[in-house]
């Protein structure tokens, strides 16, 4: 018998989750209410070397849901890995990604696919960037502090890239050169490849249960030598080439 091949979808959604087996049903849920209105999708899962119930908790969920992929590495790679194994997994031309967490809330997802599609070609990604963030004061001021001095060097108009709420073109982002905490940095790295990042305010959530899974890797003191090297590699790439139409007969 033979099995009826999925459409190609036209989103693909990519969730990195580590150790979030209370969260992935209730988000994994937000999310099909979500896409349900933009058309054929798919949701890509990674799951980043957990050790509790995250493995059978989505293999439960991918029964029922043909249109739910589950990748898994078996050992924890850090977030910017698994984000990257999902593009790679990926089968749509266009990725949105979002925290496994559910803070980021999927409601979103629509309309950011809406502002990418209509800002053409041009524009590689819509960055989120939250408002009424439910996360401590502490955690809120370090990454004010560490979001303040990224822009000031990099000068990429963003003010929350560590926002995992992204919308992107698969293309542009497996173009971007590849290095621990990319995720954190795609703004100013699109802008590098001449695109134009476009920004949407989006609403953050309280964490839907358990503890965060992965530390403190926006915060200025831990990433500082990632913010050196993508300002040496904007400083390397002055100019864009504009490739010239053929010069007809």
């Amino acid at each position: 018998m033979t099995v009826p091949s999925l459409p190609l979808p036209l989103l693909s959604v990519v969730v990195p989750v580590r150790n979030e087996v209370g969260n992935v049903g209730p988000l994994l849920a937000d999310i099909e209410t979500a896409c349900a209105q933009v058309g054929a999708f798919e949701v890509v899962f990674v799951n980043d070397g957990s050790t509790d119930g995250t493995a059978a908790a989505l293999a439960a969920l991918a029964t029922s849901r043909p249109w739910l992929k589950i990748v898994g590495h078996a050992q924890s790679c850090g977030q910017s890995a698994a984000v990257r194994t999902g593009v790679r997994h990926a089968r749509a031309p266009i990725v949105a990604t979002l925290d496994g967490d559910g803070q980021n809330d999927p409601a979103f997802l629509p309309a950011m696919l809406t502002a990418l599609q209509g800002a053409g070609m041009q524009a590689g990604l819509v960055q989120g960037q939250r408002v009424g963030r439910k996360d401590t004061g502490f955690k809120k001021l370090q990454s004010r502090i560490a979001n303040g001095v990224r822009g000031r060097l990099l000068k990429d108009g963003t003010r929350d890239a560590g926002c995992g709420l992204k919308c992107f073109r698969r293309e542009a982002y497996l173009a971007l050169p590849y290095f621990d905490a990319l995720h954190r940095f795609m703004p100013a790295l699109m802008v590098r490849e001449g695109y134009q990042v476009v920004h949407l305010d989006v609403r953050d959530r309280p964490r839907l249960s358990g503890v965060s899974n992965y530390g403190f890797f926006d915060r200025l003191w831990v990433g500082i030598l990632d913010l050196v090297g993508v300002w040496w590699l904007i400083r390397r790439r002055r100019r864009v080439p504009q490739i010239m139409p053929e010069a007809q007969p």
